[in-house]
C-alpha cells in the first residue's frame, strides 16, 4: 500500500484559531492521515463510497483540515459499502500493520462503528482498558442507513438502534443525560449475560439496517448521539460527493454538507467558546511510535483494576 508523504514542516507545533497544536498532536494527525490515505486508496480501487463525518467534516469545511483540538478522522459510509469494507480490507490490505476492527461476539471496542487501526501505535481509551483488542490509533467509520417513511417503521428502527447501541457499545453514556445513564445501568444489571447481549444487538442491527438505501428517499445515522439518530436527511444530500481541502489533501464530503452541518451545529463557521475547545477522548496512554502490544498488563488487560464495563454494568 502506498505511503502518504508529509512535509517536515507539517510536524512543527503551531497556533491555530488561538489553540496551541503541539508536535505530539501533529504526529497523531500524521497517523490519522496515513490511515485515511490507505483507506481512500482501497475505496477508490473497489468503488466504495464514503464521506467525512462529524468533526472531520466540520474541520474540512471550517479549517481546511483538522479541528485544532480534535485528534482523529471520522467517516460515514452507505450501509451497503460499509458491510463490504471488512471483507475487502481483510483480503486486499496490509493487515499485518493496518487492521479492520469491529465489535463481534469475542471482541468489544465499546464503539458502535468499525475502524481501521494502526498496529504499530497505541491509543488506549479509558472505557476499553480491560479489553484484549487492538488498541492502535484508529480511523473511525460509521454507516448511513436507509430511513423508512412510515411512522411505525421509523419508530421500530429507532428502537432497534437504541437496543443496538445499548448492547453493542456496552458502556454507560457520559453525555446523554442522567436518565439515560440510569436506564442503561439498570438494563445491564438485568441482562448480565454476554451471550444474550450479543444476540440482542445482532438482531437489532439486522432490523435497523434492513431498509434499502435504494428504496428510501431519506437516510439516517443510527450510530452515535441520540440527536443524530433522530434526524432524517434527504438522500440526495448523500448520493454524490465533492472533495474539500484537508491538510493539503482532498477529502470527500457529501454534496449536501451545508444542510447537514447547519442541522447539527447551526452556525457551523462560528468557533465554540474557548472552554469548549478541548479533546473529547479519555486516553490512558498514547504513542505514535510504539505498538500497543507491549503495554498489555501495563495499561490494558490489568489484573488489579475493576473489570470491564460490560462485565459490571
Amino acid at each position: 500500500m502506498s505511503e502518504i508523504v508529509l512535509d517536515k514542516s507539517f510536524y512543527n507545533a503551531e497556533e491555530r484559531c488561538g489553540y496551541y497544536v503541539s508536535e505530539k498532536m501533529k504526529h497523531i494527525w500524521a497517523v490519522g492521515l496515513d490511515l485515511w490515505y490507505k483507506f481512500d486508496s482501497v475505496c477508490k480501487k473497489y468503488n466504495l463510497k464514503y464521506y467525512a463525518a462529524y468533526g472531520t467534516l466540520l474541520g474540512a469545511v471550517r479549517h481546511k483540515g483538522f479541528i485544532p483540538w480534535d485528534d482523529d478522522i471520522d467517516l460515514f459510509m452507505p450501509r451497503e459499502d460499509y458491510e463490504k469494507l471488512g471483507e475487502i480490507w481483510n483480503k486486499f490490505s496490509d493487515t499485518n500493520r493496518y487492521v479492520y476492527c469491529r465489535t463481534d461476539k469475542d471482541h468489544n471496542y465499546h464503539d458502535g462503528g468499525a475502524s481501521i487501526r494502526d498496529v504499530g501505535t497505541t491509543y488506549i481509551n479509558k472505557h476499553s482498558v480491560q479489553e484484549d483488542i487492538c488498541h492502535g490509533l484508529a480511523l473511525e467509520i460509521m454507516p448511513i442507513d436507509g430511513c423508512p417513511k412510515p411512522f411505525i417503521k421509523r419508530l421500530r428502527q429507532l428502537f432497534n438502534a437504541f437496543m443496538f447501541s445499548l448492547f453493542n457499545v456496552q458502556r454507560l453514556p457520559n453525555n446523554k443525560g442522567l436518565i439515560i445513564r440510569m436506564i442503561t445501568s439498570i438494563l445491564y444489571k438485568i441482562i448480565p449475560s454476554q451471550n444474550i447481549r450479543y444476540r440482542l444487538w445482532k438482531h437489532a442491527e439486522k432490523q435497523m439496517s434492513k431498509y434499502s438505501w435504494n428504496d428510501c428517499a431519506e437516510v439516517t445515522e443510527l450510530i452515535g448521539a441520540i440527536h443524530g439518530m433522530l434526524l432524517r436527511h434527504p438522500k440526495k444530500d448523500f448520493e454524490n460527493v465533492i472533495r474539500k481541502d484537508f491538510e493539503g489533501y482532498q477529502l470527500p464530503v457529501m454534496v449536501g454538507y451545508k444542510r447537514y452541518l447547519t442541522r447539527i451545529w447551526g452556525d457551523y463557521m462560528k468557533l465554540p467558546p474557548i472552554e469548549h475547545r478541548v479533546a473529547k477522548h479519555e486516553v490512558v496512554y498514547l504513542s505514535t511510535t510504539e505498538s500497543y502490544k507491549k503495554f498489555k498488563g501495563i495499561y490494558y488487560c490489568l489484573l488489579y483494576t475493576s473489570p470491564s464495563p460490560r462485565d459490571t454494568e
